[in-house]
């Protein structure tokens, strides 16, 4: 099977945690007997130091045309000074949009043998393997009218959803959860928020189309303090676009590191495959970041972009296996352990798909 990639390797540790996933799919692919084509393609700071903008032309209609979207990290603060709409981060939110992706799917789990990693007990930590299904493409980030009115030092954002767009992502939250323990917990603000009790209305109306998945609702706040005390007791947490964003990060910490966190974001079109970890600018041309993240979103890509789940098993198995024989990056490394660099914890992945 031949399958076109388009690599957007951005800002920051991107082209560095993205190069070594590239080299453990090209393992894979062979192991696999899959043909992966690459082009790459600027996004972001990288494409506005080109003098591009942040997302440019060729960018989208390359990814548009591809079979997925491979995407490192998005960020410079050196860019800051620019108007929002201008900034890098501006060139992912209109990935997003101009992909149609709407669920954004953040899987966050307790690794074996980095229960001391995170911050929390490990008998606390122990048996947590959750997915957040976030909404992409409404809610604050995309909602119009938004502005901030420097003459009168006054700015607003608006919350707005439909009841298709809460439809068609609670559809992917409860058709996931088939799959795994049958178990969605849909997060919203309803005591307070309008959009919150529409979402809790259409989440309800959709749920009578899986009366084999059990449904429980949790106001955001409440849930952000369950997943500090009980994080197993989640399966599929189910929300919109800013609690997602927050509660999903707040997952990876729990569970050690940023840095060990996939997404996979899907729609109609090719799936945008990225890490959640952002561009880590301090960090970047050291080598010390956590591959990860990156290894493991191209095999989510593999699995929900090109559905070939037995290749996206061998890299998970793989990363699993490097973690338990204690390859460590700074993020994850215990006081006086040794560290791995961003290549060598790769190096140490692909020697297992060797194996």
């Amino acid at each position: 099977m031949a399958y076109s990639i388009a690599v957007l390797p951005g800002d920051g540790i991107g082209p560095e945690v993205i190069r070594e996933a590239r080299r453990v799919l090209d393992h894979v692919a062979e192991i696999s007997h899959l043909e992966l084509r690459f082009t790459s393609h600027l996004v972001g700071g990288s494409a506005i130091a080109a003098g591009l903008p942040p997302l440019p032309p060729e960018t989208i209609a390359a990814a548009i045309a591809a079979d997925a979207v491979l995407l490192g990290a998005v960020g410079d603060p050196s860019f800051d000074h620019l108007p929002p709409g201008s900034r890098p981060e501006s060139g992912l939110l209109a990935l997003r949009r101009d992909l149609g992706v709407f669920a954004n799917l953040r899987p966050a789990k307790a690794w074996s043998g980095l229960e001391d990693s995170g911050p929390l007990k490990p008998a606390v930590l122990a048996g947590t393997d959750m997915v957040v299904v976030r909404e992409l493409l409404g809610g604050l980030y995309y909602g119009e009218p938004r502005e901030w009115n420097r003459a009168t030092d006054q700015s607003i954002n608006t919350m707005r959803y439909s009841r298709a767009e809460v439809d068609r992502v609670a559809r992917v939250a409860f058709q996931l959860a088939r799959g795994r323990r049958r178990r969605v917990v849909s997060v919203d603000k309803a005591n307070v928020l309008e959009t919150s009790q529409l979402w809790r209305a259409v989440v309800n109306d959709v749920a009578k189309d899986f009366p084999d998945v059990q449904l429980s609702h949790e106001y955001v706040d409440a849930c952000a303090m369950k997943l500090a005390c009980a994080p197993a007791s989640f399966d599929v947490l189910l929300t919109e676009n800013l609690f997602g964003d927050i509660l999903s990060d707040e997952a990876g910490a729990i569970c050690g590191s940023l840095g060990l966190l996939p997404s996979a974001s899907l729609g109609a079109g090719p799936g945008l495959f990225e890490p959640v970890h952002g561009s880590a600018p301090s960090i970047a041309g050291r080598n010390q970041a956590n591959p990860s993240g990156a290894i493991l979103s191209a095999a989510m890509m593999l699995r929900s972009g090109l559905q070939q789940p037995s290749a996206a098993d061998v890299i998970e198995r793989a990363v699993a296996e490097t973690l338990a024989d204690g390859f460590r990056t700074a993020d994850i490394a215990s006081p006086g352990a040794r560290v791995s660099s961003t290549i060598e914890f790769a190096d140490a992945v692909v020697a297992r798909l060797r194996a």
